[in-house]
């Protein structure tokens, strides 16, 4: 491999550091023997008051969910979401949602709903239902009109309703050690609400889940087994030679590769994270990007591009939650779909995340934090991807080709299933509006073993590449199907209502924007979910931000509207995009073969900076221009 002028040769940058700091040696001792640190021992002593720390949490949570259970009486609280409901041609009442109609019944006057906050006030239990649709009537420009709202049922335990999340973060962090932590969380969670047969009550349902059948079936099954046969043919190493010999020259042309890839995939989320993950791994490897980097810039371009770039399936989804009665710009659909994207220019965090990336892959790093310029620098001066005595997500299993005697790797062996691949997603969701992620990588997967059969591999070894990328991915896989599990149960809890519930509506406008950002940035990062955020957080703060505006006087209320609008959806994506029980955050972790409390703690810091400084952006808008 020959290197570009302005990138280093990792061999001579490893060789000058070799001769220059020889590795240390305790001076002989007066036996004549010279002595070796003991780092084993020197670590234990290091991590042992971690470990005492995360003992107590463990116990201390645990007492602190029986207490909740014995003692602590829920606070029901009413959510209601108003709709754009109009009759149908068969007179029926109904609404739009994701493009689709949808018939409503059964509406009854609010003021008689067993539902409305008045009446929970007094409810003893449970109440009598979770769900009612409700009317009353509302005076817009002296003229009496019809408001039809969908009232919800929602419980919290007040401050103990974060006691889940809390637990499970705070032994990600002490113990590096995801699998437990979620496990614990898991059953803190269920404690809270009596659920005491955490097998049949709580892991079990959980598995029967949809969502746990896509992990699955998707990453667990399809991704590890393309991944496993890819290894098994070498395609994966020849797709790297290929880019080293033709566009990539060295780190810093690869992770321009990975960020233009997020950029490419902007669809956002799971899918962006697996496909660029999947993709730039085998470059980036061979030449020595840290897996820090690596694993910062996959997640860092996938949910906040997809905010900027939004032709995707977001604003369909969003604009079905933003509705307020008597707003003229978000009175139909396609007037919310249009609010949307004029709201992205105030997208300020997602910018800044994507120019964040942009600048660490040119290899400016002032604001990328100590912990990704540590690694980096370690990269390039020892090779290792990896820091000392962690656990990375990627197997071992994938990050050596076991390619069998007289196979010959070719590169299209990995360009032609990607782009089966990548034309499958966007072609269905070009047909149906929604990708088909499965098939994409279903087909892919069956390309890839139909040609290494054609090509002369015996059966045995297709079976054992598969095997092999299974057991790559198995355990993040179970990591993520817990991380779900944990988030449910976060948001059954009433997390997310309890710190919605803390806003109220007496706050000074100037201070609402960021208010709403810390709010759902705490609510994201607490349930690993952005768009369950989305669906906590809108249909509340849309109508505050209204008639706080109103109240305030603002002379711009529709920018104002869309500053509060983008601090929602962006601080719901920096909790999703740096939280530990977030799908994004472990997926990127797993393709990337990043350690999970590694890729946490490094990625915190340039996204609070980002956070940081969209906040002043935010309140400096309002103030100038509201």
């Amino acid at each position: 491999m020959t290197a570009s002028s302005n990138e280093p040769n990792q061999h001579d940058s490893l060789r000058e550091h070799n001769d220059r700091e020889p590795v240390p040696a305790i001076e002989e001792a007066a036996t004549g023997t010279a002595v070796q640190p003991d780092i084993g021992t020197d670590m234990a002593r290091q991590f042992r008051p971690a470990r005492r720390l995360a003992a107590a949490v463990v116990i201390g949570g645990i007492v602190a969910s029986l207490y909740v259970f014995a003692q602590v009486e829920p606070r029901w609280q009413e959510q209601k979401r108003t709709y754009n409901v109009y009759e149908n041609e068969a007179g029926q009442l109904s609404y739009m949602f994701k493009g689709e109609e949808t018939a409503i019944e059964g509406v009854v006057p609010y003021a008689e709903s067993p539902l409305r906050q008045e009446a929970l006030k007094d409810v003893d239990g449970r109440p009598p239902f979770e769900s009612q649709w409700v009317v009353d009537s509302v005076q817009e420009e002296g003229v009496e009109t019809k408001r039809y709202s969908l009232l919800e049922t929602r419980f919290h335990f007040g401050l103990w309703s974060l006691l889940p999340a809390v637990v499970a973060i705070g032994l990600c962090l002490l113990t590096k050690e995801p699998l437990t932590a979620l496990l614990i969380a898991v059953v803190v969670g269920a404690f809270m609400v009596g659920r005491f047969d955490i097998t049949d009550a709580v892991l079990l349902p959980s598995l029967a889940s949809k969502s746990a059948a896509t992990i699955l079936l998707l990453y667990l099954w399809l991704l590890g087994g393309l991944m496993g046969i890819w290894s098994r043919t070498g395609a994966a190493k020849a797709f790297a030679e290929f880019m080293t010999d033709h566009f990539v020259k060295g780190p810093r042309s690869a992770k321009l590769v990975a960020w233009l890839m997020g950029v490419i995939f902007f669809q956002g989320g799971t899918v962006s994270v697996v496909l660029v993950g999947t993709i730039v791994k085998p470059v980036a490897d061979k030449e020595k990007v840290s897996h820090e980097e690596l694993a910062y810039i996959v997640d860092s371009t996938a949910s906040p591009i997809a905010a900027v770039l939004a032709f995707n399936a977001w604003p369909i989804y969003v604009q079905a939650l933003i509705f307020v009665p008597g707003v003229s710009f978000l009175a139909t659909e396609s007037d919310r779909i249009a609010f949307f994207f004029r709201s992205v220019p105030f997208s300020f965090y997602s910018i800044l995340a994507v120019i964040g990336t942009f600048l660490l892959s040119l290899g400016y790093t002032r604001f990328s934090g100590a912990g990704i310029r540590a690694a980096s620098e370690r990269a390039r001066i020892t090779g290792q991807l990896d820091g000392p005595g962690v656990t990375p997500m990627g197997a071992e299993e994938l990050q050596v080709a076991k390619i069998p005697p007289g196979y010959k790797p070719h590169v299209l062996e990995f360009f032609v299933p990607l782009l089966l691949l990548i034309g499958t997603a966007v072609g269905t969701f070009v047909v149906t509006g929604t990708p088909r992620v499965n098939w994409a990588f279903g087909l892919a997967l069956l390309l890839s073993v139909l040609v290494a059969l054609a090509k002369g591999m015996r059966l045995g070894d297709v079976i054992e590449g598969i095997g092999d990328g299974l057991k790559g991915v198995v355990l993040a896989s179970v990591i993520l199907m817990l991380a779900v599990t944990v988030g449910s149960i976060s948001q059954e809890v009433g997390a997310g209502t309890y710190l919605v519930d803390l806003l109220g509506d007496h706050i000074p406008y100037i201070a609402l924007p960021v208010a709403l950002q810390l709010i759902t940035m705490i609510i994201a990062f607490s349930t690993g979910t952005s768009w369950g955020t989305f669906a906590i957080a809108f249909p509340l703060a849309m109508p505050l931000a209204w008639n706080v505006g109103l109240a305030s006087g603002v002379a711009h209320p529709e920018l104002f509207m869309s500053v509060c609008f983008a601090t929602v959806l962006n601080g719901s994506v920096f909790g999703d995009q740096c939280s530990p029980i977030s799908d994004t955050t472990i997926l990127s972790a797993m393709t990337t073969g990043c350690d999970l409390t590694d890729h946490v703690k490094t990625q915190l810091v340039p996204a609070c900076y980002a956070a940081g400084v969209a906040a002043v952006m935010w309140t400096a808008t309002v103030a100038c221009f509201a």
